[in-house]
Protein backbone atom coordinates (compact mmCIF):
# COMPACT_ATOMS: atom_id res chain seq x y z
CA UNK A 1 0.00 0.00 0.00
CA UNK A 2 1.26 3.36 -1.20
CA UNK A 3 0.11 6.72 0.07
CA UNK A 4 1.37 9.76 -1.65
CA UNK A 5 1.15 13.41 -0.68
CA UNK A 6 1.54 16.14 -3.87
CA UNK A 7 3.12 19.54 -3.18
CA UNK A 8 4.29 20.76 0.58
CA UNK A 9 3.59 18.47 3.32
CA UNK A 10 0.79 19.43 5.57
CA UNK A 11 1.72 20.35 9.15
CA UNK A 12 -0.08 17.52 10.59
CA UNK A 13 2.51 15.25 8.41
CA UNK A 14 5.11 16.89 9.34
CA UNK A 15 4.04 16.69 13.12
CA UNK A 16 3.64 13.19 12.77
CA UNK A 17 7.17 12.63 11.21
CA UNK A 18 8.85 15.04 13.55
CA UNK A 19 7.59 12.67 16.25
CA UNK A 20 8.85 9.22 14.54
CA UNK A 21 12.64 11.22 14.21
CA UNK A 22 11.93 11.57 18.07
CA UNK A 23 11.31 8.00 19.22
CA UNK A 24 13.79 6.61 16.56
CA UNK A 25 11.14 4.78 14.65
CA UNK A 26 12.76 6.43 10.93
CA UNK A 27 15.75 4.65 11.24
CA UNK A 28 14.65 2.84 8.19
CA UNK A 29 12.94 5.56 6.34
CA UNK A 30 14.52 6.36 2.38
CA UNK A 31 13.97 9.40 0.22
CA UNK A 32 14.03 8.38 -3.26
CA UNK A 33 14.43 11.03 -5.50
CA UNK A 34 13.07 13.37 -2.92
CA UNK A 35 10.31 11.13 -2.10
CA UNK A 36 10.10 10.23 1.37
CA UNK A 37 8.96 6.88 2.00
CA UNK A 38 8.06 5.42 5.73
CA UNK A 39 9.72 2.01 6.36
CA UNK A 40 8.75 0.38 9.35
CA UNK A 41 11.57 -1.55 11.54
CA UNK A 42 12.05 -5.17 10.82
CA UNK A 43 10.12 -7.94 12.32
CA UNK A 44 12.10 -10.52 14.56
CA UNK A 45 12.11 -13.17 11.90
CA UNK A 46 14.10 -10.22 9.35
CA UNK A 47 16.42 -8.88 12.06
CA UNK A 48 17.54 -12.45 13.21
CA UNK A 49 18.27 -13.73 9.29
CA UNK A 50 19.68 -10.17 9.36
CA UNK A 51 22.24 -10.80 12.55
CA UNK A 52 23.08 -13.84 11.18
CA UNK A 53 24.51 -12.52 7.91
CA UNK A 54 26.28 -9.91 9.20
CA UNK A 55 28.00 -12.83 11.56
CA UNK A 56 28.44 -15.07 7.98
CA UNK A 57 29.53 -12.21 6.39
CA UNK A 58 32.24 -10.96 8.70
CA UNK A 59 35.32 -13.32 8.49
CA UNK A 60 35.22 -13.55 4.81
CA UNK A 61 35.20 -9.94 4.60
CA UNK A 62 37.82 -9.33 7.02
CA UNK A 63 39.96 -12.28 4.82
CA UNK A 64 39.32 -9.97 1.49
CA UNK A 65 40.58 -6.93 3.52
CA UNK A 66 36.82 -5.47 3.51
CA UNK A 67 34.50 -3.97 6.48
CA UNK A 68 31.07 -5.19 7.41
CA UNK A 69 28.51 -2.54 8.88
CA UNK A 70 24.58 -3.07 9.59
CA UNK A 71 22.15 -0.82 8.20
CA UNK A 72 23.47 2.87 6.62
CA UNK A 73 22.08 5.03 4.29
CA UNK A 74 23.46 4.70 0.57
CA UNK A 75 23.40 7.79 -1.24
CA UNK A 76 22.85 11.44 -0.49
CA UNK A 77 20.61 13.81 1.62
CA UNK A 78 17.78 14.21 -1.08
CA UNK A 79 18.17 10.51 -2.64
CA UNK A 80 18.81 7.33 -0.33
CA UNK A 81 18.40 4.00 0.82
CA UNK A 82 19.15 2.03 4.08
CA UNK A 83 19.97 -1.17 2.59
CA UNK A 84 20.09 -3.91 5.66
CA UNK A 85 23.85 -4.05 5.82
CA UNK A 86 27.01 -3.80 3.62
CA UNK A 87 30.49 -4.95 2.34
CA UNK A 88 32.41 -2.00 2.50
CA UNK A 89 36.08 -1.45 0.54
CA UNK A 90 37.04 0.77 3.18
CA UNK A 91 35.62 1.74 6.20
CA UNK A 92 32.90 4.30 6.06
CA UNK A 93 32.11 7.11 7.70
CA UNK A 94 29.37 10.28 8.05
CA UNK A 95 25.96 9.95 7.77
CA UNK A 96 25.67 9.02 3.89
CA UNK A 97 27.58 6.72 2.19
CA UNK A 98 28.55 7.46 -1.62
CA UNK A 99 29.00 3.68 -2.82
CA UNK A 100 29.99 0.51 -1.56
CA UNK A 101 31.52 -2.94 -2.50
CA UNK A 102 28.55 -5.27 -1.42
CA UNK A 103 24.61 -4.24 -0.38
CA UNK A 104 22.68 -6.72 1.93
CA UNK A 105 19.10 -6.85 1.66
CA UNK A 106 16.65 -9.08 3.96
CA UNK A 107 13.49 -9.23 2.53
CA UNK A 108 10.24 -8.49 4.52
CA UNK A 109 6.66 -9.34 2.69
CA UNK A 110 5.56 -6.06 1.09
CA UNK A 111 9.11 -4.43 0.83
CA UNK A 112 11.04 -2.40 -1.78
CA UNK A 113 13.88 -4.76 -1.88
CA UNK A 114 14.06 -5.00 -5.82
CA UNK A 115 13.16 -1.74 -6.55
CA UNK A 116 16.22 -0.61 -5.18
CA UNK A 117 18.37 -2.64 -7.80
CA UNK A 118 18.31 0.35 -10.27
CA UNK A 119 19.50 2.69 -7.54
CA UNK A 120 22.20 0.48 -5.96
CA UNK A 121 23.84 -0.28 -9.68
CA UNK A 122 23.65 3.58 -10.54
CA UNK A 123 25.79 4.18 -7.63
CA UNK A 124 28.47 1.54 -8.80
CA UNK A 125 27.58 -1.41 -6.05
CA UNK A 126 29.36 -4.15 -7.04
CA UNK A 127 27.48 -6.97 -5.97
CA UNK A 128 23.65 -7.36 -4.24
CA UNK A 129 22.79 -10.05 -1.70
CA UNK A 130 19.41 -10.76 -0.85
CA UNK A 131 18.20 -13.25 1.47
CA UNK A 132 14.73 -14.20 1.57
CA UNK A 133 13.56 -15.61 5.34
CA UNK A 134 9.71 -16.90 3.70
CA UNK A 135 11.78 -18.81 0.49
CA UNK A 136 14.59 -19.73 2.34
CA UNK A 137 16.72 -18.80 -0.15
CA UNK A 138 20.13 -16.67 -0.52
CA UNK A 139 20.80 -14.64 -3.73
CA UNK A 140 23.31 -12.92 -5.54
CA UNK A 141 23.82 -10.17 -8.19
CA UNK A 142 26.81 -8.61 -9.95
CA UNK A 143 27.02 -5.44 -11.79
CA UNK A 144 27.70 -5.53 -15.38
CA UNK A 145 28.74 -2.71 -17.55
CA UNK A 146 26.36 -1.19 -19.43
CA UNK A 147 27.31 -1.38 -23.71
CA UNK A 148 27.67 1.40 -25.85
CA UNK A 149 26.07 3.81 -23.56
CA UNK A 150 23.93 1.48 -22.04
CA UNK A 151 23.45 1.73 -17.83
CA UNK A 152 24.81 -0.97 -15.72
CA UNK A 153 22.79 -3.67 -14.94
CA UNK A 154 23.10 -6.44 -12.74
CA UNK A 155 23.14 -10.16 -13.37
CA UNK A 156 22.27 -12.87 -11.00
CA UNK A 157 25.13 -15.06 -10.21
CA UNK A 158 24.82 -16.91 -7.17
CA UNK A 159 28.33 -16.03 -5.93
CA UNK A 160 30.31 -13.30 -4.79
CA UNK A 161 33.98 -12.47 -6.33
CA UNK A 162 34.13 -10.20 -3.35
CA UNK A 163 33.61 -12.31 -0.51
CA UNK A 164 34.32 -16.32 -2.62
CA UNK A 165 31.01 -17.69 -1.63
CA UNK A 166 27.88 -18.49 -2.88
CA UNK A 167 23.99 -17.56 -2.47
CA UNK A 168 23.48 -21.56 -1.83
CA UNK A 169 26.18 -21.92 0.56
CA UNK A 170 25.22 -19.05 2.69
CA UNK A 171 21.72 -20.31 2.54
CA UNK A 172 22.74 -23.58 4.11
CA UNK A 173 24.93 -21.59 6.87
CA UNK A 174 21.75 -19.61 8.30
CA UNK A 175 19.25 -21.14 10.72
CA UNK A 176 15.91 -19.89 9.49
CA UNK A 177 12.79 -18.99 10.75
Amino acid sequence: MATVVFGPRPPELETWLGRRRELGQDRCDEVWEGDYHVVPGPSAEHAFVDSQLAHLLWPRAEQAGLSVTTAFNLGEPDDYRVPDGGVHRNRPSGVFVATTAMVVEVVSPGDETLAKLTFYAGRGVDEVLIADPALRTVRIWQLQPGLLGQKSRYEETGHSDLLEVTGAELAAELRWP
